[in-house]
């Protein structure tokens, strides 16, 4: 499990990648040295079709390879499903959950969401649960009440605090070059770390962390990750490119 020292950086290749993108994993690794590696872990979500080839890719390099869905159920008649056992297998260690894309393409609910946390969790796998606000819900001053809506039907309680970690994406920054200002930021992310402390009691408090994601990126990431409460980056594009998520890393401070 990552320290809760060091920032936490999180690839989301989405469906994007094919066998010879593998090498920008190798390229990754290649710039993640000893100074990186004291102040942030970094983890890569390829497709599904990647992740075994990408497990063994980064053997030796403490980059840490996730999933980007996983099914609730362990096995059965679930065709085109894969499940957290089966990533767990094929050498991941993290995997996303409810991300937006998933909830508003496929319908998935706060319930799903938790399910798939759980399963998760079953199988030895950290998940990364994602909430987040449309535009529509921004302008008429609903964040924080859907950010908690979300949090409460779709982090499991029961679990130890430190295996979770929650990304807060809000959807209209997301691939759009669009971001909160970064008092938004911290109001958002300082919100869910209080309420976190709720779900899973006070001693809880300042346990999991809280990524930010939506349009980071080399530039901007400095100043995101320079805000209290964020505790690391979850990153869609720019994870795509070595150079970049590299880019990113750097821009990470030590939390020591």
């Amino acid at each position: 499990m990552p320290a809760k020292s060091r920032s936490l950086i999180v690839g989301n290749w989405k469906m994007n990648g094919l066998r010879h993108s593998l090498t920008e994993i190798a390229h990754v690794a290649r710039g993640y040295d000893a100074k990186l590696r004291h102040s942030c872990d970094l983890i890569i979500c390829p497709p599904a079709t990647l992740v075994c080839l990408a497990a063994q890719q980064a053997l030796g390099s403490r980059i840490g390879i996730g999933a980007q869905d996983c099914h609730m159920e362990a096995n059965g008649a679930f065709t085109g499903e894969i499940s957290a056992e089966m990533l767990a297998d094929c050498g991941a260690t993290t995997v996303i959950v409810g991300h937006s894309e998933r909830r508003s393409y496929f319908a998935e609910t706060d319930g799903d969401v938790k399910s798939k946390a759980l399963a998760a969790l079953r199988a030895g796998l950290m998940p990364i649960i994602c909430v987040g606000e449309t535009n529509s819900d921004r302008e008429a001053g609903r964040t924080l009440g859907v950010i908690k809506r979300q949090l409460v039907g779709s982090v499991p309680g029961s679990a130890d605090a430190g295996a979770i970690v929650v990304a807060y994406e809000p959807i209209w920054a997301i691939g759009t070059g669009l971001t909160p200002t970064l008092a938004d930021i911290a109001e958002v992310h300082r919100f869910i770390h209080r309420e976190l402390a709720v779900i899973f009691g006070t001693h809880a408090a300042g346990h999991g962390r809280v990524l930010y994601g939506g349009s980071v990126k080399p530039s901007n990431a400095e100043s995101i990750l320079a805000v209290e409460h964020v505790d690391g980056a979850l990153i869609g594009g720019a994870s795509l490119k070595a150079e970049d998520f590299l880019g990113i890393a750097r821009a990470a401070p030590a939390r020591v």
